[in-house]
């Protein structure tokens, strides 16, 4: 006779047995009372430095000092960064500084948000939606509207997550996004987030886009082209006009991120619709920060009065998130007044772009196709020659830094200058003119350069 598994007599009771004998064991290793307990085993916490990307990392590092160049990053300011900033004790040249319009630490702002923090204190302590809310931050809402010529706006505490909300709640599994191939990695998160399928097009190649639009947007729900007003790394802008009439033939959605074109593109700086004459309305998303020429910090979408509405109650990176401190909410506000009373901030700007571009072009620089607005690249080549650059320019009174691989390819490793409002022709010229000379040092000094670049590698 067997059992239900199909085991004879025998079978189960030898079974039994060693079931029985390893619960005795396990009863033997227990502690004999209540007050032994068993040793914990050791473990020690996971070393990052075992990643393959930290290895290299470290590396490079090590190759870097070893040829005695200086990270060119993270050195801390002694005080306001404006046309000049100290580093190390030293007056320095600053073109490295979002400050556009001269408005970061301008008497006015400083003061709001004094008068903020007096009010309000340091913090709102909570989402908006729980009990975060305050005046100033529908002050501000209302305000940044009406810069963009639009119904409404919703203000987030980050710029970079403000793209990743929005595009990644909006946009769903079945839908399109085409995006320019330099837009910031914000967007690109956002589109990954969102599961929608994301198709670049060459930089600024609106034949390109629409060709992708005449394929592909029959077989998806919703479309989405996303630019920017004014791009970071290379300082040049996209052909709105066109843009609208593409978005508006295939039925797309259009998002323009405004980072660094609100302020100073446009007569009043009002941005790239203000620059082309066209209605802001036709667009359906106006992105920007509040850190550059608000001299905030923070994010905001600006656009109907639906979208912004349905953004406060339903997007993650607003809904779970604390709502925008009382300082940062009124300087903005007050940066916002004084860039409209005073629009020939914006002027002073742009003349001093344009002057950077020609005088700089003269000299034989690369400044790529930069516009000659707020954003001038300086194209050195390799991400070492580009750090080496900046070393040397600060060495010599002029801070600017490098933009390196991955931020930009490997071949176009750039200085980036920032140009602002503050600036003076004099030190202009003398940007230029040490950025000349000690480019031809670089050049002469290749050969150390290509042995730390082989190093590397």
């Amino acid at each position: 006779m067997t059992g239900p598994k199909g085991l004879g007599a025998d079978e189960r009771a030898k079974l039994m047995d060693s079931v029985r004998a390893g619960r005795r064991s396990v009863r033997d290793k227990r502690p004999s009372s209540t007050s032994e307990k068993p040793e914990a085993p050791k473990r020690k916490a996971f070393d990052f430095k075992t990643l393959p990307q930290i290895k290299q990392l470290q590396m490079q590092r090590a190759a870097a000092d070893m040829m005695g160049i200086e990270n060119p990053f993270f050195r801390p300011h002694d005080g306001l960064a404006t046309g000049t900033t100290e580093i190390g004790g030293k007056t320095h040249d600053n073109f490295a500084s979002y400050n556009y319009l001269g408005l970061n630490g301008h008497r006015e702002v400083n003061q709001a948000a004094k008068e903020a923090i007096d009010t309000f204190g340091t913090s709102v302590s909570a989402s908006r939606i729980v009990a975060g809310e305050r005046p100033l931050h529908g002050e501000l809402e209302q305000a940044l509207a009406r810069v963009h010529g639009v119904e409404s706006s919703i203000v987030m505490v980050s710029g970079h997550a403000t793209n990743v909300t929005t595009i990644g709640h909006l946009m769903h599994k079945g839908d399109l996004i085409l995006t320019d191939s330099l837009v910031h990695n914000s967007i690109a998160e956002g589109a990954r987030l969102s599961g929608a399928t994301r198709i670049n097009f060459p930089h600024d190649d609106l034949n390109a886009l629409e060709k992708l639009l005449s394929e592909n947007r029959h077989k998806f729900d919703n479309v989405l082209i996303i630019v920017e007003g004014l791009y970071s790394m290379d300082g040049d802008f996209p052909d709105l006009k066109r843009l609208v009439a593409l978005k508006q033939s295939y039925d797309a959605w259009l998002m323009v991120d405004e980072a660094h074109s609100i302020g100073v593109l446009g007569k009043t700086g009002h941005g790239i619709a203000e620059h082309f004459g066209i209605d802001p309305r036709e667009v359906e998303m106006w992105m920007g920060t509040l850190s550059k020429t608000f001299s905030s910090c923070g994010g905001y979408i600006a656009g109907s009065k639906a979208l912004c509405d349905y953004l406060k109650v339903s997007a993650p990176g607003f809904v779970f998130s604390v709502g925008l401190s009382p300082a940062l909410t009124a300087s903005a506000i007050a940066s916002i007044q004084v860039m409209e009373r005073e629009p020939e901030r914006v002027g002073k700007l742009q003349e001093n772009g344009q002057y950077f571009l020609k005088k700089a072009r003269e000299a034989g620089l690369d400044t790529g196709p930069s516009a000659g607005y707020s954003v001038v690249p300086v194209i050195v080549g390799d991400s070492v020659g580009a750090a080496v650059l900046s070393n040397r320019l600060l060495e010599r009174g002029v801070n600017a830094l490098p933009i390196i691989f991955p931020a930009v390819p490997e071949k176009s490793a750039r200085i980036r200058f920032f140009i602002t409002s503050e600036h003076t022709k004099e030190q202009i010229d003398r940007a230029i003119e040490i950025t000349v000379e000690e480019l031809a040092r670089l050049k002469n000094d290749g050969s150390a350069v290509d042995r730390l670049i082989k190093a590397t590698r």
